[in-house]
């Protein structure tokens, strides 16, 4: 039947549309070419929402821990979940030392989500997204308890930086370190602070300019990014269960004063790492920066 609707005053008659066709291709290309379709669609928006964090309180021990399935990549909804979780665990009476992981065995953190990076169209969105590496950094500095870090896997970019934002930074032997920022035309703004308080401005450049390379634990232990280096991931943490055991029943005024002097000489870094997300934020949007993304995006 036909229907009726008004428009500029006047009864116009609309028939109602032909039914479509219900024809499914069932072929094998078919199949391919909706899952394809589907992929596109959902997988940037749903793959910048995944992962999660959480927290385990137990005889004074407050561990973190972080997952996302992108080898632990972080976007900026697990980046702000993270500052989160450090901020309320430095807040929190029951807990007198944090420990700070990530899942899996491989990989502590694979930095920046590169699915978030490629949506990144003007420099507001950009300075947002690295300013969620700029906010845990500062999470960690500001928290007035001491953080063990636990890298039972490799680390890339951000992924440093969140190591070298840890007071005490345990690794197996597998847990190499490698700065890429510059090989996708970026750089390593926002964790350079971190980074190079922690292993010095020589090592850190060199990090910084060879970024195709990954650094071994042996040499990041050397230069003073991880304090222990074991062979496997029990006696790891074997080791981190012991010094944490010891910080939960220290004093926590004392840790907290002792805090305060590690971090001496930090206290410009709100200013500091939110210039240097601003640049991170312009770079992104380089042609060479999108190709160089796109061209990785495409390998994986």
């Amino acid at each position: 039947m036909p229907n009726r609707r008004a428009l500029c005053g006047k009864i116009v008659t609309q028939r109602d549309s032909e039914p479509k066709s219900n024809k499914i291709d069932i072929s094998w290309e078919g199949i391919k070419s909706t899952i394809r379709k589907y992929k596109q669609k959902t997988t940037m928006e749903d793959i910048t929402q995944q992962g999660h964090v959480s927290t385990e309180i137990r005889d004074g021990i407050g561990t973190i821990t972080f997952f996302h399935p992108a080898h632990n990549s972080m976007p900026g909804k697990l980046l702000a979940e993270l500052t989160d979780s450090i901020n309320n665990a430095g807040q929190n009476a029951d807990i007198k030392v944090i420990v700070l992981k990530s899942e899996g065995e491989k990989t502590f953190c694979a930095g920046a989500s590169f699915d978030e990076l490629i949506s990144i169209k003007d420099t507001t969105v950009g300075h947002r997204f690295f300013m969620g590496f700029a906010n845990v950094i500062n999470a960690c500095r500001k928290c007035p308890k001491l953080i063990i870090g636990r890298v039972q896997g490799k680390s890339i970019g951000g992924g440093v930086g969140i190591a070298s934002a840890t007071d005490y930074c345990y690794a197996v032997k597998s847990a190499s370190a490698k700065l890429s920022e510059l090989a996708v035309g970026i750089g390593p703004f926002v964790v350079g602070p971190a980074i190079s308080r922690k292993v010095g401005l020589s090592a850190f450049s060199q990090m910084a300019i060879n970024a195709t390379k990954f650094f071994d634990a042996e040499w990041a232990r050397e230069k003073g990014l991880y304090a222990e280096v074991f062979e496997t991931i029990s006696e790891m943490d074997d080791a981190i269960a012991e010094l944490a055991f010891t910080l939960a029943n220290s004093s926590l005024e004392a840790m907290a004063d002792l805090k305060r002097i590690f971090w001496e000489g930090c206290e410009n870094w709100d200013e500091l790492l939110s210039t240097r997300a601003g640049i991170s934020g312009r770079l992104v949007l380089t042609d060479f920066t999108v190709n160089a993304i796109n061209k990785f995006k495409a390998k994986a």
